[in-house]
Formats: C-alpha cells, sequence, structure tokens
C-alpha cells in the first residue's frame, strides 16, 4: 500500500522525500462514507437495577453493518459536546473526521507525505479502516484528538519515584493527574529505602509499603471524586528489597480484614458504602523477580535482600519460602503478579537509557521512566478470507498505515508531565496490537491451546510486529529516527534480530499459518537490513492490550489475546430490547471443518440450549478443543493461556495483558508452577485469578453482605423447621395404583442397546411406576433394572415428585450412550439419562420441563423459527416478547423476523432466544447468559455505570453493556 518514495539504501537527508500511498481499501474518485449505507438511531442507556436513564441521544448516525452495541459505546463514550446542544457530535462521519483529519494535518506539517494526494489517499484509507472495523485507536485518541481539551493520546502511563519526599510526594500529585485524566499509570517503589534502614537523620524509614497507604487513598478519592471507575495503578517492587514480604501480604491481609468487616454486617461490596476503610484496594501489585531469584527457587537456596542506600545484603531469605509466600497470597486474593525483570531487559531496545523498572496497569506497556504509549489495535476476523484462510499481505498493509498514524500522533500529542512528554517524544513508543485472536481461531478451526492455534497465533503476531518495524525503518529514513536512537543503536539492532531468529524458530502446521510465516520473514529480513542504514523511528512498536472497550466498537467477539469467554452472547436489538445468540463465529467453523448444513442446525441448537459442545448431536470429540472457552462446561486449562502468551511473547516489543483464569478449587501448588512455567517459557509477566478468592467486590449471585444475609436467613429457617420437626411427626403415605390403571409402552434405543420402558398412571395422569426391560431374563444387568424399576415406583407412590428424579438421573454419562431412536431425544448421555427425559415429555408439564431445559423436536424447532419454546397461544407473538423500554416517535417494537433484518450480521441459525417469558431477567451479558444456562457464577464486578455484569478483558474487566472498562485503555 505504502512505499517511501526515496531509496533506503542511501539514507541521506537529501533524499528524503515523503512517503507514496498507494490506495489499497478505499477507491480512487469515491469517499468512503459515500461507498456505505448509514441509517440514524436512537440510543437510550439505562441502569437496569434502578430503570434510571443514564444518557439519550436520538437520530445519530451509523453504517448499518454497525451493531446496536457498537454505536451506543460509541455514542456513548465518545462523542464530544454537551448532548442537547449545536456542538454535540451527532454521527460517526463527524468523530472519525475530528481524528482523522488531525492526523493528516500534522502528518503534512511535519513532512511525513511525498505529495498533497499522498496526504489525501492517507486520510481515505484511514477513514475506510475506521468505519469498516478493521481497527481503532485508544480511547484517548477519541476523547481528545480534535477537540478543545488537552489532545492526550496514551492511555499507558510509566512514572518513577526516588528515595526522597519532594519525590514521593510529587508521585502523588503525577498520577493523581493522570487518574484525573481516566488513564492509568504504573511505577517501582524499589528506589524507596526499606522500613529495615536508617534514615540520615538517625531514625528508622518508613518504607515503600506505608507511602503507598497515602497514594491508594488518593487514588480512590479522584476516582470517587467524578470518575465512572476505578483508579488504575500498578505497583512494582523487586523480590530484593527489605520489605519485600510486608509488599506480599499488604493485599492478603486486607482480604481478611473485608471478610471480617462483612461478617460483621458491613457493607463490603465493590463501592459499598464501607469498602473505603479497606487498603491498598485501588493498584495491582506485582513483585519484580530476576533469574538468580527464580534459580534460587528452584535450588532451594538462600536469597539475599540488598539495602537501596548501599546494595549490600542485609538479610537472607530462603527462595521457596518467599515464592511460596507470594503464590499463597495470590491464591488468597490474586496479588502479586510476577514481572521477569532480566527477560524484560533482555528484549530492551534503551538500555543505554535505563532498565526498564515498571509497566502500565495491564502489564502489557513496558518501558522507561516516566514515558506513554499509544495503542491501536486491529480487528483480526476481518482479514479472514472466504476459504477461511488469513490475508496476511492484506495485514500487512492496514499495519504499515495504522503504524504510520500512531508515529503522527507523537508531533502534537500533550502529556500530563514534562518528563512524560521529553521521554516520548524522544524515544516514540507505540503499541500496536490486535483484537478478536480467539475468534478467529475458532473461525479457522484451531484451537485456543493447540500447536495450530499457538503456531497462528505467532505467526500473525511476528508478522504485525515485523511490518512495525520495517515501517519504522522507512520513517527514519524520511523523518529521522527516535532521538535516543544513536546512544542505543547497537542494543536495538540486536533485539531486532531476537525477533528474527524467535521468527526462524517457528514450526508451522499447515498452509495458512505456512503463508504468513513466510510473509513474516520477509519482513523480519528487511528490518534487519534498513535497520542497520535508517536506524528507526520508534523504540517500540507493538503491544497485546486487553482491547475493552475498542474492541466493542470494533464488534469483536473476544478482546486483546484472549479466547472466547462462552459461546453463547447476548445482542441489542434496535428497536429495544436484546436477543440471545449462539457466538456467530462457529457455525462458520462447523462449514470449515466439514459439517454439512443439518448437522451445523443440530450443534448449534444444542450450544443454545446447554453452553457448551460436549455431546453435542454428530460432532466429532476430536472437534471440541476449537470450541473451548474461558468459562463454561470446556474451559480451558491453566497451562492453556500461558502456552499461547509464550507463543506470542517473543514477537512483541512489550508484553500482554492477560491474566490466567484458574477454578476455585485451584491449589497454591498450581499457581507456583504456572509462576515457575511462566518464567521458563520467556514471559515478562504473569497475573493469576482463581475464582471467588475476592469478596470485596459485587457478584450477580449476591455476594458480599448479600450472600451472609441469604445464609443467615438459610440458618434461621433450618432452626425453625427443627423445631416443627421436634413436635410433628411425618409419616409418609402410599398412594396406590389401581387394579386397572392406563399404560404406556415405549420401545428404544440408547447407542445401540435395545430396551423396552412401561410407564403406569394414577387417574389424575400422574405418573405412579415405571418397569425397565433390557437385556436377557435371569441377566445381572435385567435384575438391577427390574430392582431399580421398584425402587422408583415406591418412591413415587410414596410422593417423591417425578421432577426430582428427572433433576437427579438426567445428565449422567456411563455407556451405553450415543444416539437413540427417539426425535425428541436425539442424544443421550445414557440409558438413564433417556429414560428420565422421555419420561419428562410424558409426564410433566411445559413449564416443569422448561425449568429442566427439556423440550421436544417441535417445541426446539419452534424456538428457532420464532424465538420461543412456547405455542404462540399460550403466549403471545414472538414481537410481544421483545421489549422496546424507550421507542422512538412512529416506531413499534420489532418482530423477530425484523429484528433480523435490522441486524444482518446475525444469520437465522445462530439466533437462539428473543428476550424471555414474564418472570425471566432479560439477558444482559454473555457472563450474565453463561451464568444462566449453566447454573454456575462467573466471578465478575458490576459495572459501576449501568449495574450489568462485566466480564475479563486481559487483565481489566469490561462491560458489554456500556463500553466501561475497570482498567486504563
Amino acid at each position: 500500500m505504502t512505499e517511501t518514495a526515496s531509496s533506503a539504501a542511501t539514507g541521506t537527508t537529501g533524499a528524503r522525500k515523503g512517503l507514496t500511498i498507494n490506495r489499497v481499501f478505499s477507491s480512487e474518485g469515491v469517499h468512503p462514507y459515500d461507498e456505505i449505507k448509514w441509517e440514524r438511531r436512537d440510543v437510550v442507556q439505562t441502569n437496569w437495577k434502578t430503570g434510571e436513564t443514564v444518557f439519550e441521544q436520538r437520530g445519530v448516525e451509523f453504517p448499518d453493518f454497525w451493531s446496536v452495541n457498537a454505536s451506543t459505546i460509541v455514542t456513548t463514550k465518545y462523542f464530544r459536546g454537551a448532548v442537547g446542544t449545536p456542538e454535540r457530535e451527532t454521527g460517526l462521519k463527524q468523530l472519525v473526521d475530528r481524528v482523522v483529519k488531525t492526523y493528516t494535518k500534522a502528518g503534512v506539517e511535519h513532512g511525513y507525505f511525498a505529495t498533497p494526494a499522498d496526504a489525501e489517499t492517507f486520510e481515505h484509507e484511514l477513514t475506510w479502516l475506521l468505519v469498516h472495523q478493521y481497527f481503532s485507536f485508544n480511547s484517548p485518541v477519541w476523547f481528545n484528538v480534535g477537540t478543545q481539551s488537552p489532545q492526550q493520546v496514551s492511555a499507558c502511563f510509566i512514572l518513577s519515584v526516588d528515595d526522597s519526599m519532594d519525590s514521593i510526594l510529587n508521585w502523588y500529585k503525577e498520577e493523581g493527574f493522570i487518574f484525573k485524566g481516566g488513564s492509568g499509570a504504573g511505577l517501582n517503589l524499589s528506589r524507596i529505602r526499606s522500613s529495615k534502614e536508617l534514615l540520615s537523620s538517625g531514625g528508622t524509614a518508613s518504607g515503600p509499603v506505608s507511602f503507598m497507604r497515602g497514594a491508594d487513598a488518593s487514588a480512590g478519592t479522584i476516582k470517587s471524586g467524578g470518575a465512572t471507575r476505578r483508579a488504575a495503578k500498578m505497583v512494582v517492587l523487586d523480590v530484593d528489597h527489605p520489605d519485600i514480604e510486608e509488599f506480599v501480604e499488604t493485599k492478603w491481609r486486607e482480604e481478611d480484614k473485608i471478610r471480617a468487616l462483612r461478617d460483621a454486617g458491613f457493607d463490603m461490596d465493590l463501592g459499598g458504602k464501607d469498602i473505603t476503610s479497606v487498603q491498598y484496594q485501588n493498584a495491582n501489585n506485582s513483585v519484580r523477580v530476576t533469574d538468580e531469584f527464580m534459580r534460587a527457587v528452584e535450588d532451594g537456596s538462600e536469597f539475599g535482600l540488598r539495602g537501596r542506600k548501599t546494595g549490600e545484603v542485609i538479610e537472607s531469605v530462603d527462595a521457596r519460602t518467599l515464592f511460596r509466600k507470594i503464590s499463597e497470597a495470590a491464591w488468597a486474593c490474586a496479588d502479586p503478579g510476577l514481572q521477569y525483570d532480566d527477560t524484560i531487559n533482555d528484549w530492551h531496545t534503551n538500555p543505554e537509557t535505563g532498565r526498564i523498572t515498571a509497566s502500565n496497569p495491564c502489564s502489557e506497556y513496558m518501558s522507561l521512566d516516566n514515558s506513554s504509549c499509544n495503542l491501536a489495535s486491529l480487528n483480526l476476523l476481518k482479514f479472514l478470507k472466504d476459504d477461511d484462510t488469513f490475508d496476511a499481505p492484506l495485514f500487512a498493509k492496514a499495519v504499515e498505515l495504522i503504524i504510520t498514524a500512531m508515529d503522527i500522533s507523537i508531533c502534537f500529542a500533550d502529556f500530563p508531565t514534562e518528563a512524560i512528554g521529553d521521554t516520548t517524544r524522544d524515544y516514540r513508543q507505540l503499541g500496536i496490537g490486535y483484537a478478536n485472536l480467539g475468534a478467529l481461531l475458532m473461525a479457522m478451526g484451531l484451537g485456543y491451546d493447540s500447536d495450530g492455534g499457538r503456531a497462528m497465533a505467532a505467526t500473525i503476531t511476528s508478522l504485525m510486529t515485523g511490518t512495525s518495524y520495517r515501517r519504522s525503518a522507512e520513517l527514519a529514513d524520511i523523518v529521522g529516527p527516535y532521538a535516543g536512537y544513536a546512544r542505543n543503536a547497537e542494543a536495538h539492532n540486536r533485539v531486532m534480530r531476537k525477533h528474527q531468529a524467535a521468527n526462524d524458530e517457528v514450526r508451522t502446521f499447515h498452509i495458512a499459518d505456512a503463508d504468513v510465516h513466510k510473509l513474516a520473514t520477509e519482513e523480519w529480513a528487511r528490518v534487519v537490513e534498513l535497520g542497520k542504514v535508517n536506524g528507526f523511528r520508534n523504540a517500540q512498536a507493538s503491544v497485546l492490550a486487553p482491547t475493552g472497550t475498542i474492541g466493542f466498537m470494533m464488534d469483536c467477539d473476544t478482546t486483546g489475546i484472549e479466547p472466547d469467554f462462552s459461546l453463547v452472547k447476548f445482542k441489542k436489538l434496535v428497536g429495544g430490547g436484546s436477543m440471545q445468540i449462539v457466538n456467530q463465529t462457529i457455525p462458520r467453523a462447523l462449514k470449515k471443518m466439514g459439517y454439512d448444513e443439518e448437522k451445523i442446525e443440530a450443534i448449534v441448537a444444542y450450544i443454545a440450549e446447554h453452553g457448551h459442545v460436549v455431546d453435542a448431536p454428530g460432532l466429532k470429540t476430536e472437534h471440541y478443543e476449537v470450541f473451548d472457552t474461558a468459562m463454561g462446561e470446556r474451559s480451558l486449562k491453566p497451562m492453556g493461556h500461558v502456552k499461547m502468551m509464550a507463543a506470542c511473547q517473543p514477537f512483541l516489543s512489550g508484553a500482554i495483558s492477560k491474566t490466567v483464569n484458574l477454578p476455585e478449587s485451584a491449589t497454591v501448588e498450581e499457581i507456583e508452577d504456572i509462576y515457575l512455567q511462566s518464567w521458563k517459557l520467556g514471559l515478562k509477566a504473569t497475573a493469576i485469578y482463581r475464582d471467588n478468592c475476592k469478596v470485596g467486590q459485587p457478584l450477580s449471585d449476591g455476594g458480599g453482605k448479600a450472600k451472609k444475609d441469604a445464609a443467615d436467613a438459610l440458618d434461621a429457617a433450618a432452626a425453625v423447621v427443627e423445631k416443627v420437626i421436634e413436635k410433628v411427626v411425618y409419616a409418609p403415605t402410599r398412594k396406590r395404583l389401581p387394579k386397572s390403571r392406563q399404560s404406556r409402552t415405549t420401545s428404544f434405543t440408547v447407542g445401540g442397546a435395545e430396551g423396552y420402558m412401561i410407564s403406569g398412571a394414577h387417574d389424575d395422569g400422574q405418573l405412579g411406576e415405571v418397569f425397565l426391560k433390557l437385556g436377557k431374563q435371569g441377566s445381572t444387568l435385567a435384575g438391577v433394572m427390574d430392582a431399580f424399576s421398584i425402587a422408583v415406583s415406591v418412591g413415587l407412590q410414596y410422593g417423591v415428585p417425578l421432577e426430582t428424579y428427572v433433576s437427579k438421573f438426567t445428565n449422567l454419562r456411563f455407556e451405553p450412550a450415543g444416539l437413540t431412536d427417539d426425535p425428541d431425544v436425539r442424544m443421550s448421555q445414557s440409558i438413564m439419562d433417556y429414560i428420565f427425559r422421555r419420561l419428562a415429555l410424558d409426564y410433566l408439564s411445559f413449564d416443569a420441563r422448561s425449568a429442566l431445559g427439556i423440550y421436544s423436536a417441535e417445541e426446539r424447532q419452534r424456538h428457532l423459527e420464532t424465538g420461543s419454546y412456547e405455542p404462540v397461544e399460550e403466549t403471545g407473538s414472538a414481537s410481544e416478547l421483545i421489549e422496546d423500554p424507550a421507542p422512538s416517535a412512529g416506531r413499534v417494537a420489532p418482530s423477530a423476523s425484523e429484528a433480523r433484518i435490522e441486524t444482518p450480521e446475525v444469520e437465522e441459525a445462530e439466533i437462539v432466544i428473543a428476550d424471555k417469558a414474564p418472570g425471566v431477567p432479560q439477558a444482559r451479558t454473555s457472563a450474565e447468559l453463561l451464568e444462566q444456562i449453566t447454573g454456575h457464577a462467573v466471578d465478575s464486578p458490576l459495572c459501576m455505570t449501568c449495574g450489568t455484569k462485566m466480564r475479563p478483558a486481559g487483565s481489566c474487566y469490561v462491560c458489554e453493556g456500556c463500553g466501561s472498562t475497570s482498567g486504563c485503555s
């Protein structure tokens, strides 16, 4: 798409003429806006708990292929100007023009383009990519660029603090200004002398942990003073700091305090009125470990803690004991994470300027102190061709255009402090990355935790960073290398060769990743060659950020490097309300793997009902791994996350924002292993989260005080029951069947095993007996089934509800299992599973069966066609099920079919259910849908803006309802 007008071989100033931009995405003579069909929408956002309208803007203009969710989030988050005033932006065109024209103007002023025509082409290409959701800049760009506000473009900041009171107080001030602007910052406190060292006056120093307390209170105050999300900050301490044990225990102790206060009746939920009494809750904590320490852990040897002023060992500790304490704290409260210092600095392009000591709050940006990074992320799924292969050349063209724009932004950007501005302008750190990796791999039929999936991710990441540095070297020839390059030239080129060597070691598994790898290899060869001659424009090029809000802007299914969260989603409808759908990449993946339309429809319907693919009809077990998700029945193993990060890490300038999720049952030993393996595999940072390890956040199952109140109520009820039982002796009465009764005989086949079931009923139609015939008369199987039949029949006659038997015996899994000859129960996990599903269909009411998730073939077909399992005459039309809380004038709530027309990206086979029957809460987020289907709580906080449940995004959380994030991006 672009090429330098000058000869890269000369590297002379006189040859610098600017970039020549060739059109790849946009069309000559046609503005990108004119190729798109636009429509007006009303954006009305309410807090679903209180019913309060938190935002309203009507008649906003967006492309018709943008989802309602994307347009809502962009309108509420990024449009500038007061709502209701002429200054308010009213459509995507104004937003994109505000940003893109500012970038283009700055590019012209600073000599980036060869001719005015090239500048116009650059503007059109960038516009096309943005409106077609191929990529997005990070949020500060949309907030600030082209407005009267300071032109802050960076989301990630690293500060520094020295061992003086002036520096410590300045840290509080600088951090406060960054939080006030909605961004986050990180820093390393290891220069501050420990509480075991003396001051020059002869007194004992306070130590860094004591100063963390003041900074934490400051962050909490600024957050509560008007921001809509928590302050995002990272605090790092070196493992050889004498106060390391106190640092490790800080949040661990506070978590114990939260439990004690909660049990005493205080409101300790996130945002609760009493949570402010708990300290250190506004920061992520990380320990910076060295190779020396990790080897001491392996060897079981002593490790020295060093004084900050002299560098001498003032105390020795057992390395394994300290490592164990770190893992125990992470098990208890998810903090601290680990950052691997030697690995980080071995890939550092500017060691002559200074070491990398810290990261931003999400741990993806790691660079010099007092620096910043602006981010942009590509939507990988946009580069998947019709033949389900990745379009590597097109991806490379997009990368080189985007990295050019990102570098231009530093020319006009403003920064929160003078020191950060100086460092960023001198080193020009960039952070290009991507989103939708999980969806891309699924659509290609590749498992996230598979060698093929990791190879694909590695080659794409390598191509992205290689293309970025190649363009950086070309820009250095045109507008000069970064100011700090000369003193770091040898180190920078050494790191480029390390990237190239890592690329050469990638093993490909199929044609798709081999093609990407071939292009990446060519790019790295050009990087090394051009870098020797031109130098580089940017000290850093790439990171993998959480992509929370901007991921929704691009309509991505998955964020950053993450796998899919769940196989079911929610989708907002144009007329209001929402619709539950099956992940739209699943049908594409099944087609890629050779399944016909009939099987795809059956599998999608099964996923809609169960939320997972285990025992889906016709799906091969070897294909299960393609549909593994972060949560649910087939959730990825923790090491699957670690291995994916390890595959991509050698091709990133920075690191990866990602949390390794573990089940509640995980042990401290498992956490130790994850931290150790992450170091061995070459990661720069690792954070873990064990389900339900934190109590200071609200969960949808009523966390914190609500849980305790419910438990107290149950205890009280149990006490009352015990007292009643003491006075009343319960004597069950058997209700015998009449001598002559109605009966039903059912022949069946389960996994090739044939059998017969005879069921008899009372005069009122209630089931009273069951007889099962399997195997030869006199065989062990026949005897066991006779005994089982008698036991169930006697239980039924003594009043045990059929629903109880159904809930206990369905989903039992043992052989024989598999296909049946019953059209209503096509697949069965065992004979017991089949029998009680059949009995439920024959003898239970629709409402009772719905509660158990058991439907007939007719009901499932109706559900696919209308969005409802129930007969139309019983519940009304499908349109009555789709709520429209705030319809436009003259607009009525759409029918199910109309909803499909208004949201064309949702195919008919992907639709599962419209808003459910009366009394069932409206589906709001994928996290809540997953809870509803699986019956297990998702351990995520509630959004402070709209009250819906958030879901993980990197090491942060993001709200699918309004786009709010808990992090810095």
